[in-house]
Order: structure tokens, then sequence, then C-alpha cells
């Protein structure tokens, strides 16, 4: 059965007050392990209690988070470091070579190349798509044949 809902306040009871930090400067830290396990992040935490105690997790040295957090904080342009930017792009040439792989596959089946991987419902969407598309090069030929017919009928008519 789920918690209900407590109100957001300052706990009067001092016994109270220090057993339920306790218990929530241990939750805290153990969503801080958690976050820097499962996404690879750096995390650093630290928690001054009432009484100024000293709490701090770091999934790696705390010192070089804070120093990473004084260089970011200071050029904030530089939040990626090279290693992540070349992940990143990697990823996305990844993407885009998918894509155009794609593309490719679809144009030389527009072609009426590479049939032979599709199954019924695949080629009639095909055949659809090519009908849509011929109707619509119909159409515009005739239009641009009119235009023509009309444009010589003006010469002819003005000479």
């Amino acid at each position: 059965m789920g918690r209900g809902k407590i109100e957001i306040k300052r706990i009067d009871n001092a016994t109270s007050r220090q057993v339920t930090f306790s218990k929530r400067r241990s939750g805290l830290f153990k969503k801080a392990r958690e976050l820097s396990i499962l996404c690879d992040a750096e995390v650093g935490l630290l928690v001054f209690s009432s009484t100024s105690r000293l709490y701090d997790f770091a999934s790696s040295s705390m010192k070089s988070i804070i120093e990473r957090y004084n260089e970011t904080k200071e050029d904030p342009h530089q939040t990626m470091n090279a290693s992540s930017e070349a992940k990143l792009w990697q990823q996305e040439a990844a993407s885009l070579r998918q894509q155009l792989h794609n593309l490719q596959e679809y144009h030389r089946q527009l072609l009426g190349q590479q049939l032979s991987g599709l199954d019924v419902e695949d080629l009639q969407n095909l055949e659809s798509k090519l009908e849509m598309s011929l109707k619509n090069i119909r159409l515009r030929k005739d239009n641009v044949m009119m235009d023509q017919i009309q444009e010589l009928s003006r010469k002819v008519v003005t000479t």
C-alpha cells in the first residue's frame, strides 16, 4: 500500500527531524549512486546537516567534479567533453547512414528494383503510391500542354 502525502514543512521535534534527515539522506545518496551507475553520469552530492556535519558522495573524484563544475560555470558553452561530443556525432552519423540506406532502398523499389523482399501489402502500397505519382505527373503534363497550346494560339492570332 502506498504512503500518503505529507506536508513539506520543518519538523519541530528534533528527534523526528534527525531520523527523517538520516532516512532521506540515505535515499538521496542511493539515488545519486544509481544515477551515476545507470546513466554513466558524473555525480557529486554535498549535504550539510543542521549540526554542520558534512555528508558527500562522488561517483568519481569530488575534486574533479567541483573543478569541472567551476569550469562549466565560467564557460557555459563547454558542457561536453570531446569524447561525449564524438559519441554524439557518431550516433548522428549512424542515424543518417540508416536514413540514407532506407531512402535508397525506397528509391530502388519505386524504380521496380529489389521487390523480392516485399509482401503483398507492401507491393499494394507501393503500387498505390506509384499510381498517385503517375496521376500527378499526367495532370502536370496536361496543364503544361494546355498552357503551350494557349500560347501557340495567341501567337497564331497575333500573326
